[in-house]
């Protein structure tokens, strides 16, 4: 302020004063940094030293442009080193630089950048600004910068609070480090030119550290001069008395003392080498004795009020200072001394927003999205359920195989179904395998070895279904009428033709384009505890370059057998044997793994971030359609076979007749308890009874084409057990219906006796002809019947239910053989196709 920084006028006084003054020894002062540096960098043509003890701009600091320039006051590129250390000493790792474009603190960031780097500190986004410095601040906020190093005066200052308060860039996740050289109350002058509120601005403020030298030393030592740093403040702030107080004061104090320190050293060196040569010899053209003024000066160190004075090329190694703003004042709260390269932080005393320092960056912490083990644990007990169930229908399967009904409906393929719907349960246990149970490595081969489990699975139950349908299909539409044997091992290979189909998929998607884990990662989200971190949400998934493609080709496949198994349900929706119709219960089946199965995928799709409901739904929608599955195939065998196990396996169309021949009988005993009744009235029995009889014959000719085309199981056998040919008599006795009964005959014989002949003779033109009733009971009828009925139920009916062999000669060769049959002629063996 001497030349009121103008530069000719400093200039000018500077020249005065060496043309017109006495041989200065040296230049003490210099405040306005561009004064100072135009000044010392001249100095050199005159072998003059100059010590400043105000200018701090960091250009001085440069020795090939101002060797002979000292200062007392740390540069404010001093800074910098205390600034690392405090990174270091929080572990901030990583920073941003926010600049106002003025070459002053552009130099000191440019220092910080060659002070941090190598120091394994990154500089993560360098921003400079002119007059706003919101889209900077913005920028800062987007690349995630923490903790923000700025270079700025008090203006700009007030302007970059308002913005980062503005952007939320305050508080307990972030940490202001600036300059502390700003005057107290700074903001108060500044304020009204920002278009925040003050309340705003002070608390994007709050907990700012400031950095800056230290005007007076905080040690009780006594200094050079005598005095204690406390001492002389005392003394200097008496003298002063209202006058305005500099913050330089001290360091000028100091530069008296380097002064007279230096001049000393030279004497006492020139009077070691040279006892004629003194000190008043100097003039400006005297490099020798300049270049002794200059060694002196940079050798000079002593303990001053403001703190170890240490010179090294030219700058002073100072003590900086650490100060916070605390509830709208400035508190210090550390120092940093230079020469010992040490950080002292005062009793803890920086305040943190939060808990604990900010950290340098947003903490991510990749979290992995995991099943609950609770439900884990509920789905696998209701799995465990499931599969208990499916091995009882397996023991019942097993144990009831010669049972007529169980026989019949193919007990080798409900052991398949049986077999699928386990290996469909045990894919659930895979399916809530993940990270948290299990490596990387056993993740990625559980992709595949579950997938396999629930394809093969899936196929082999509704493959054995479906082969079971086929089989009563290509029977019961054989429209040849001809003898047709479909084996068990037939529809095995069915079923292996499907399963190799699957394999062949299978290998193909294993070899090609194999499942692999792969990590999704979604947006982060805030600590539910309240941490300084992030919480960045990653799922397993079992993936691979052209899913869509895979997994289009097997639901195709899968498709196509559920509209194969629909169509067959549909062409045997009315086989009359319950024990070999399936269709309605397959048909459930189709329907409810269908639907669930869709509603499935698209859940499980839509809830791909959501493990827990994706698993829930996947396991849900597997058990449901299983269980339903074997339920719907073993249930009804179960209570059937409890309740009436030979009406499953008996035509609807033979239990029709056993209820129309106990009607018949009832209404015989009707009549025979009647016989006096009146004669139209036993002509209206006669003509009812007649017309049954033309219904039963209709029946008995259906009986004859079912029975030529049932072949369901193939297994022979050379004998004929006691039961089967009891299972015979009933069937035959339904078919001599019509060879009437001892009522029914007491009935015709009463009726006779009470009617003449000649009122049914031949005076009737009605009763001319022969009773169709009688030729239906004639001898030659049911002898034409027995010998197309019993080489049917021979060769068709027995060798299905594990009777005799179907090559047998006749069917009424054993002694336990019904005696009401073994008058039937070994003529009448032959069955005669397409009757």
């Amino acid at each position: 302020s001497f030349f009121q920084c103008d530069n000719a006028k400093g200039l000018k006084a500077f020249y005065d004063a060496i043309k017109y003054g006495p041989n200065h020894l040296m230049v003490f002062g210099g405040v306005c940094a561009t004064v100072t540096s135009i000044i010392a960098e001249s100095l050199k043509g005159w072998n003059l030293v100059q010590l400043s003890f105000a200018a701090t701009t960091p250009e001085l600091a440069d020795k090939k442009k101002y060797p002979y320039f000292f200062r007392t006051v740390p540069s404010d590129n001093a800074v910098n080193p205390a600034i690392l250390k405090l990174l270091k000493h929080y572990h901030w790792k990583r920073v941003g630089t926010l600049t106002q474009d003025v070459q002053r603190f552009s130099e000191v960031r440019n220092d910080l950048t060659g002070v941090l780097y190598g120091e394994d500190i990154e500089i993560s986004d360098t921003e400079s600004f002119s007059n706003d410095p919101c889209t900077s601040v913005k920028k800062l906020k987007g690349n995630d910068v923490r903790i923000i190093l700025g270079q700025f005066d008090e203006e700009m200052a007030v302007k970059v609070f308002c913005c980062a308060y503005d952007e939320e860039m305050y508080g307990s996740k972030y940490q202001w480090i600036i300059p502390g050289w700003y005057e107290n109350l700074w903001w108060e002058s500044w304020i009204n030119s920002s278009q925040c509120l003050s309340k705003n601005l002070l608390a994007a403020m709050e907990g700012y550290i400031g950095v800056d030298f230290e005007p007076l030393s905080s040690k009780t030592n006594k200094t050079i001069s005598g005095r204690t740093p406390q001492q002389y403040e005392k003394e200097y702030n008496a003298k002063r008395g209202d006058g305005q107080s500099s913050k330089f004061h001290g360091y000028a104090y100091d530069g008296i003392w380097v002064i007279a320190r230096t001049l000393q050293r030279a004497m006492n060196y020139l009077n070691s080498t040279n006892k004629h040569q003194k000190i008043e010899d100097f003039n400006y053209t005297n490099h020798k004795l300049g270049k002794i003024f200059l060694n002196a000066m940079n050798e000079t160190r002593f303990f001053g009020v403001t703190g170890e004075v240490v010179f090294r090329n030219g700058e002073r190694m100072g003590t900086i200072k650490f100060t916070q703003f605390q509830e709208q004042k400035e508190v210090k709260v550390g120092e940093y001394n230079a020469v010992d390269d040490k950080l002292v932080i005062i009793n803890n005393s920086i305040r943190f927003q939060g808990l604990e320092p900010p950290k340098d960056k947003t903490i991510i912490q990749e979290e992995l999205r995991k099943i609950s083990l609770p439900l884990y644990s509920i789905l696998s007990a209701l799995t465990i359920l499931g599969m208990i169930m499916a091995s009882a229908f397996l023991f019942f399967n097993i144990k009831n195989r010669n049972q007529k009904l169980i026989k019949m409906s193919s007990p080798y393929m409900n052991n398949l179904i049986i077999l699928g719907g386990m290996l469909s349960y045990a894919s659930i246990f895979l399916f809530g395998l993940d990270g948290s149970f299990v490596s990387e490595k056993t993740f990625e081969t559980l992709c595949t070895v579950r997938t396999w489990i629930l394809t093969v699975g899936y196929t082999t139950a509704f493959g054995a279904m479906f082969a079971k349908t086929w089989r009563v299909h290509a029977i019961f539409k054989n429209v040849k009428m001809k003898k047709k044997i479909i084996k068990d091992q037939k529809l095995l290979g069915i079923v292996g033709g499907m399963l190799l189909i699957d394999l062949c998929i299978l290998i193909c998607w294993q070899v090609v384009d194999p499942l692999r884990r792969t990590v999704e990662k979604y947006n982060m989200e805030p600590d539910p505890a309240g941490r300084d971190i992030s919480i960045r949400p990653i799922l397993e998934h079992c993936e691979n370059t052209h899913m869509t493609i895979w997994l289009g080709i097997v639901y195709a496949y899968k498709g196509l057998l559920m509209l194969f198994g629909c169509f067959l349900a549909w062409e045997t929706r009315n086989v009359s044997i319950p024990a070999l119709n399936d269709s309605k219960y397959i048909g459930m089946s189709v329907y409810n793994v269908g639907i669930m199965c869709i509603i499935g995928a698209a859940v499980s799709f839509l809830t791909r971030d959501q493990p827990n409901v994706q698993f829930c739904i996947v396991a849900l929608v597997i058990i449901f359609c299983s269980t339903i599955t074997l339920c719907l195939v073993f249930v009804p065998k179960l209570i059937t076979l409890r309740t009436n196990p030979d009406a499953a396996t008996q035509n609807r169309r033979f239990q029709f007749t056993q209820n129309q021949k106990k009607e018949d009988s009832k209404t015989s005993t009707s009549v025979t308890s009647v016989n006096q009744a009146s004669t139209s009235r036993l002509e209206g029995l006669q003509s009812e009874n007649h017309r049954l009889r033309m219904k039963i014959t209709e029946l008995d000719k259906d009986l004859e084409e079912v029975t030529m085309q049932l072949q369901d199981t193939p297994e022979k056998t050379t004998y004929i057990k006691q039961n089967h040919y009891q299972d015979l008599n009933d069937i035959l006795s339904i078919r001599n219906f019509t060879d009437g009964k001892d009522g029914e005959k007491a009935i015709l014989k009463n009726h006779l006796d009470q009617n003449p002949p000649a009122q049914w003779g031949s005076s009737d033109p009605s009763r001319t002809s022969k009773d169709p009733i009688e030729d239906i009971n004639s001898p030659e009828h049911i002898q034409r019947r027995l010998s197309l009925q019993l080489p049917i139920l021979h060769h068709a009916y027995l060798p299905s239910i594990g009777g005799v062999d179907a090559s047998c000669a006749s069917p009424c060769v054993s002694p336990s053989a019904s005696p009401r049959h073994r008058h039937v002629p070994p003529s009448f063996r032959v069955m005669v196709s397409g009757l």
